[in-house]
């Protein structure tokens, strides 16, 4: 699959391929896309393998458009919005590895129905310190 244009929306990305299909990801996996300027976004070039934006330093693949999750779900939404977060700190009170937790908010490994609610809750903790 080969993207063959591109545009964007507040949210996403879209590409479409050669076929006429169309895809879309979400900005919160390309934070500097998602803070660039409309002039920056425009300024692109098609590689064999992606997209790059050289004046951004950021590369979107077109494998990572056939991706299932375009949307991060609320764990990695959590985190990829907070991205000032200490992980280790985060972590620390779980037993969770931070090599781990990087690996569920990045989509490389899913974490278990059980880690999702010790996360989720842990989230809940968090946000409550955070704002006193």
């Amino acid at each position: 699959m080969k993207i063959i244009n591109i545009w964007f929306t507040d949210d996403y990305i879209y590409g479409i391929d050669e076929t006429k299909h169309e895809y879309r990801q979400s900005l919160l996996w390309y934070p500097k896309l998602r803070t660039a300027s409309e002039e920056e976004r425009t300024k692109y070039t098609f590689g064999l393998d992606g997209i790059h934006w050289r004046n951004l330093d950021e590369d979107v693949s077109f494998e990572s458009f056939e991706y299932q999750d375009a949307d991060p779900d609320d764990i990695q939404r959590f985190f990829l919005t907070n991205r000032q977060t200490n992980l280790t700190e985060f972590t620390r009170p779980l037993g969770i590895d931070v090599a781990l937790l990087r690996n569920y908010i990045n989509g490389f490994k899913k974490p278990t129905p059980e880690q999702q609610a010790i996360i989720r809750k842990r989230i809940l903790t968090y946000k409550e310190i955070d704002q006193s």
